[in-house]
């Protein structure tokens, strides 16, 4: 298909791609599926974690098979496995079978974003590596944007599983269109090599069980023996990663200085951004007494920053030091933060999107710019690898974030109604404990990464 122009190409990974951001969709669901499936607001995490440990298990496996087989390969099986998994999700008779395919969904999901960037790039010369990863990550925001706008509508004239049914059509389209994907040079394999499966299955149990460890920090029995196993099969994993000639990833890449930092941040980063899409829909809902429309407008705010955000740092990104937009990216997230910490339940919601605002600006600055790091940094053989790094950094924050911002929330709310304050005033005290904490985060990766800058 030599005579489809490369930006034809990137909107056809980025229609593909476009179904992850969506799920956003489900954050505003949250109320509905509550009400249908008869939960109490904790168990309602399970919905995001079991959809997000499993991608984030799973990306960087998928990575290393997309540069060994070929992304256009991964991405074809990734878009049409979601599109069934959407359609699995929308028939759920029970929560089980809710989270069941939600997993499934998780696949799709690892398959989609592990190739996403590998095959961006690859249309694209390394001149204009960043702007292409600036549009990449503008279509992340889009989607986050779109998502609980189109949620707002069909769920109140649909019902709680129309946010799984509207995306099937979109994956299976995409699917259809991935046909005219050429493979780009850098996704062809050079010649036979062996795939480390044991590193593989170490590095998937690794991330598996970490995330469970901090998930069930509240038993800390069951939580002791998920870290025994985690620390035992990270063991494994680093010393399987260093005898075999091709690994998963190359750990001496994080000996490289800021390297390790920079990825640290992306997942801090990520995990104090999700506080704003885990707890501001109970906020709206129960707070503010938004209706269904209008707090999917609301919610639009945080990714509608990101989506201004990302081209504006991928033209930055040509003159001006990655590092640098990090540090400028954290400054304006840990804003965006501390305002909703500080000012919950005292001022009217206008203000509260415009703080999501900025921290969705900062959010964007800070992704794109870590993208560009990563795809730098990392063998551009192994772009893959380095395109799932991005993303197991992202969505591992993400999962974290969905346990700890709801134990902190939770917790928070119990303390506060045991001194027999009112329930309103209990949800707040969590509300505002929390955020406060995730605005802390984002001071902690302003304050090392700019240390990094400075030095």
């Amino acid at each position: 298909m030599r005579g489809i122009p490369p930006l034809s190409l990137v909107l056809v990974v980025c229609l593909g791609t476009l179904v992850v951001p969506l799920d956003s969709m489900v954050n505003l669901d949250f109320p509905s599926i509550i009400q249908r499936f008869d939960l109490g607001i904790p168990e309602i995490q399970w919905l995001v974690i079991s959809y997000t440990l499993t991608h984030a298990s799973l990306l960087l496996v998928f990575g290393r098979i997309g540069d060994m087989i070929g992304h256009r390969r991964i991405f074809l099986v990734g878009t049409g496995w979601s599109g069934v998994a959407f359609v699995l999700c929308g028939a759920a008779p029970s929560y089980g079978w809710l989270l069941f395919a939600r997993c499934l969904q998780g696949v799709g999901a690892g398959l989609v974003l592990s190739c996403g960037a590998a095959l961006v790039t690859g249309f694209a010369t390394e001149e204009r590596r960043a702007r292409v990863l600036g549009f990449y990550t503008m279509m992340f925001g889009l989607g986050s944007a779109l998502g609980p706008l189109i949620a707002g509508v069909i769920v109140s004239r649909w019902g709680w599983s129309a946010v799984f049914w509207a995306r099937a059509p979109i994956a299976l389209a995409s699917c259809a269109l991935g046909f005219v994907l050429p493979s780009p040079p850098l996704s062809r394999p050079v010649g036979p090599e062996r795939f480390d499966a044991l590193g593989a299955a170490l590095l998937v149990l690794t991330i598996g069980t970490l995330l469970l460890t901090v998930n069930r920090l509240r038993a800390p029995a069951v939580a002791a023996a998920f870290a025994v196993v985690m620390l035992g099969s990270l063991w494994g994993f680093v010393r399987q990663e260093r005898r075999v000639p091709r690994p998963i990833i190359d750990l001496r890449l994080f000996r490289i200085g800021g390297f390790a930092a920079v990825n640290l941040g992306h997942a801090l980063m990520n995990f104090s951004g999700f506080a704003i899409m885990l707890l501001m829909p109970f906020y709206l809902d129960r707070v503010a007494g938004l209706p269904a429309l209008s707090l999917g407008l609301v919610l639009a705010a945080s990714p509608l920053g990101m989506m201004l955000a990302a081209p504006i740092a991928g033209r930055l990104a040509g003159w001006l030091d990655p590092r640098r937009l990090t540090v400028a990216g954290a400054l304006f997230a840990a804003i965006g933060l501390g305002l909703i910490a500080a000012l919950a339940g005292r001022v009217e919601v206008g203000v509260l999107v415009f703080a999501m605002f900025v921290q969705g600006f900062g959010q964007g600055l800070f992704q794109v710019a870590y993208f560009d790091i990563v795809t730098g940094t990392i063998p551009r053989h192994d772009r893959g690898v380095a395109g799932s790094l991005g993303m197991l950094t992202r969505t591992g924050g993400v999962v974290l974030g969905a346990t700890v911002l709801m134990l902190a929330f939770q917790t928070l709310r119990d303390v506060a109604g045991a001194q027999g304050v009112s329930d309103a005033a209990a949800f707040l005290f969590g509300f505002r404990g929390a955020f406060a904490l995730a605005a802390t985060l984002s001071v902690v990766v302003l304050g090392v990464l700019g240390a990094l800058v400075r030095r």
